[in-house]
């Protein structure tokens, strides 16, 4: 069998902010004349530990941008100020200079913020967005915290996997695989920036349709708030999913199962 290709890196330059240049980081998986999904990493960590969802994903014949936050990866810019309008329009810039118009977008946790609000901006390139392990519109007490604690690479080795435990990793799974790659350093700008705008201006709107696919132990998502998007948004909208054996970090947990379920959903999508 033939091994998957190994994602290609690309700089690329978008329109300078205030004066300074902004470069992103773009990681592609997949034949470049495949249609586009563009994968955006959770909270503080960058999409490159999402290998196994964007190759299969690129298996199941899609392109698999991953253009990374500003400040992770190689991706640079101006962090004061950031938006989540801000966010989206680099996501977007970044499709643009590989020359990706027509977009699916797959978020995970933190990162449907971003692709939720860019989907707003240009509806007409947009044509659906996943949502994966999104938390519920009000976070749980304590989760915050855990999240903090977790990368937090001074703290003591078994309190931070204490909180990937209580925050991310369903039992059974190997929660020290993310003991790594945080950028902590960042974390007042884009707690900052998932302020801008408030959550009521953008949660409950959608002009494109919503794969809201859940993970079953994820504490961000309690039980009691499964369909509280499907009731703001309607059925015709919103379609609902749910992992086993998962928790908020889902991707790297359940690769195979997300590929999957998001292919299933995003090939019905209109081209």
């Amino acid at each position: 069998m033939n091994r998957p290709a190994a994602p290609r890196r690309r700089l690329l330059a978008l329109p300078a902010q205030d004066g300074a240049p902004v470069v992103i980081d773009m990681a592609i998986d997949g034949d470049d004349h495949a249609p586009a999904l563009v994968l955006l990493p959770s909270s503080l960590r960058d999409s490159l530990d999402c290998d196994d969802v964007a190759t299969a994903l690129a298996g199941h014949g899609w392109r698999v941008l991953r253009p990374q936050p500003r400040g992770m990866a190689g991706s640079h810019g101006p962090m004061a100020g950031l938006s989540l309008h801000r966010l989206a329009r680099d996501v977007l810039e970044a499709a643009d200079a590989v020359g990706a118009q027509r977009l699916v977008l797959a978020g995970h946790a933190f990162g449907h913020f971003v692709a939720r609000v860019a989907a707003q901006a240009q509806p007409q390139r947009v044509r659906g967005v996943a949502l994966l392990a999104a938390a519920a519109r009000e976070f749980p007490p304590g989760l915050a915290a855990a999240l903090d604690t977790a990368a937090d690479a001074l703290q003591p080795r078994a309190l931070r996997l204490q909180a990937l435990r209580q925050a991310f990793f369903a039992p059974g799974h190997a929660a020290d695989a993310w003991l790594q790659g945080w950028y902590p350093q960042w974390r007042a700008h884009y707690r900052a920036a998932g302020s801008q705008p408030p959550k009521p201006t953008w949660w409950p709107v959608s002009p494109v349709p919503l794969l809201d696919l859940q993970a079953a132990q994820d504490p961000w998502r309690p039980p009691a708030t499964r369909d509280e998007l499907r009731a703001a948004l309607g059925e015709a909208l919103v379609t609902t999913a749910l992992i086993d054996d998962a928790s908020h970090a889902l991707l790297p947990e359940q690769p195979q199962a997300v590929a999957e379920a998001v292919h299933r959903w995003a090939r019905c999508l209109p081209a």
